[in-house]
């Protein structure tokens, strides 16, 4: 047996970098830019998977960088790299300066009159990691979720739980002030299984996740989570397959808000307004949805996967109405993005990494509650399609959607009746939004991941139980 060292602490973030920034961002001014930025991060990271009855896969990631970005005009340059030495750091503004026609000089005058105090949101928060599950802990966990599916499951093939812990010290200096740092934790963990008997099968999955909850894996209800995936597998193994049609169609909460995210969300974002690739562009303050609905991201709301107290450009979150009563308010904005479109920025600019240059992103997106009961929106369909729970999709680049319905029900004289699988819903943004007619009063957000061009980052999907009066459901 090979024991292996511990990775040694890594060197923290905090207000004595202010003597190797400065330096960095005076050479930046003085070679002709006209604002540069330092995002500094150091990582830890641990996904453990389990299958069936034992663990199969462990992987650790630790690790140290920094990403230059350097403006001029409305162009910009991005380098990033680990080393983060004072030579490594210029070396990399050289490059960035590069991308962009400019030169570091020796004699010319900095136009920068250095960091103010730092702005730290990582007070309170040395502590989070220490605080978390170890692996063996976390590794019992997930077995006792597993041996649960199995005990409260039918027809099981495949049982697997996953656990994903993402530690994160950062700290952002740029040549506007800038100077913020902060401690993100975030944990995520789920339950899958695939239910098969004879030619019938049923594959259904379920993600948690929290941000800054040391205790949640110590908290997870593991009896409550196994039995939700066991009951849906258990409904869906037999279902018929639904026939394609227009109809209306009920979209349950949490998970559902996943095509908003998807469909609408990103088109709501200045990156898509700088590509030309939104049909929102030029419509804020006119109709573009129904008037029951109002549309909100934000980084506030405890706990939620997606909340953070300062975005990757180091300006704190805030809550933001992108759509009220129907009416489109704003956009969602970073640094580049406020440069290029003009629209304000909004505490949106995220990235997965020190390797990614940020961008305009969603935090916590979801259609806020409305005034009705789940019961009233089914009561309000004849014939049609409640959609209990969503499973993947894709999306196109103006908006066109496809998602399949994980766990779906027809609705017949206004009652659920036969489960169904084998849907899929089909739609454009601009065409589907203003066919939501209702929302129930039962908000709820649900965990994920969202890709994009800075990369993958955490987020919230979610909604109340939704009415959409005609979509295109695919089926057999």
């Amino acid at each position: 047996m090979v024991v292996t060292a511990p990775p040694p602490r890594l060197q923290q973030l905090d207000a004595g970098w202010r003597h190797r920034l400065e330096p960095l961002l005076a050479a930046g001014r003085a070679a002709g830019a006209d604002l540069v930025e330092v995002f500094l991060e150091r990582i830890e990271h641990v996904g453990v998977l389990a299958e069936q009855d034992g663990i199969t896969s462990v992987s650790p990631a630790f690790g140290m960088g920094a990403g230059l970005r350097v403006f001029r005009g409305l162009r910009d340059g991005f380098v990033s790299t680990n080393d983060l030495s004072q030579a490594g750091l210029m070396a990399a503004l050289e490059q960035a300066l590069g991308m962009l026609g400019l030169e570091l000089s020796a004699v010319a005058a900095s136009r920068f009159d250095g960091l103010p105090d730092l702005r730290d949101h990582g007070l309170g928060k040395g502590d989070w990691l220490q605080r978390c599950p170890g692996l063996p802990e976390a590794t019992g966990r997930l077995l006792e979720g597993t041996r649960r599916l199995e005990q409260v499951g039918r027809h099981l093939q495949v049982r697997r739980g996953s656990y994903a812990r993402d530690w994160q010290e950062v700290l952002v200096a740029a040549s506007d002030g800038t100077f913020a740092r902060d401690v993100r934790l975030h944990q995520s963990l789920g339950l899958s299984v695939l239910a098969a008997d004879g030619e019938h099968r049923a594959s259904i999955g379920r993600r948690y996740g929290s941000a800054g909850r040391p205790d949640q894996l110590r908290e997870w209800d593991v009896d409550a989570s196994a039995r939700e995936v066991c009951e849906s597998a258990g409904t869906m193994l037999y279902a018929d397959y639904v026939e394609a049609g227009q109809m209306p169609a009920v979209l349950a909460n949490r998970f559902g808000g996943v095509i908003f995210h998807e469909a609408c969300g990103h088109l709501l974002e200045t990156t898509q307004v700088e590509r030309g690739t939104t049909p929102f562009t030029d419509k804020v303050g006119e109709a573009i949805a129904h008037q029951a609905v109002t549309a909100i991201d934000e980084g506030v709301s405890d706990g939620a996967f997606g909340s953070l107290s300062m975005d990757d450009e180091g300006m704190e979150p805030q809550h933001t109405v992108l759509i009220e009563n129907g009416v489109l308010q704003r956009f969602l904005s970073d640094r580049a993005g406020e440069l290029r479109t003009g629209h304000a920025r909004t505490g949106s600019g995220r990235r997965q990494s020190h390797g990614f240059a940020a961008a305009s992103r969603m935090r916590n997106t979801y259609i806020a509650a409305g005034p009705h009961t789940p019961e009233e929106l089914i009561a309000s369909v004849d014939h049609g399609l409640y959609c209990k729970s969503m499973g993947g999709g894709s999306v196109g680049p103006t908006g066109q959607f496809n998602f399949s319905v994980e766990e779906g029900y027809l609705i017949e004289n206004g009652r659920l009746t036969r489960p169904v699988k084998g849907a899929t819903l089909i739609g454009e943004a601009k065409e589907v939004m203003p066919r939501i007619s209702m929302c129930a009063n039962d908000l709820e957000l649900a965990a994920g991941f969202c890709g994009s061009v800075s990369g993958s980052v955490n987020v919230t999907v979610g909604q109340p139980h939704i009415k959409v009066d005609t979509i295109t459901v695919g089926g057999r």
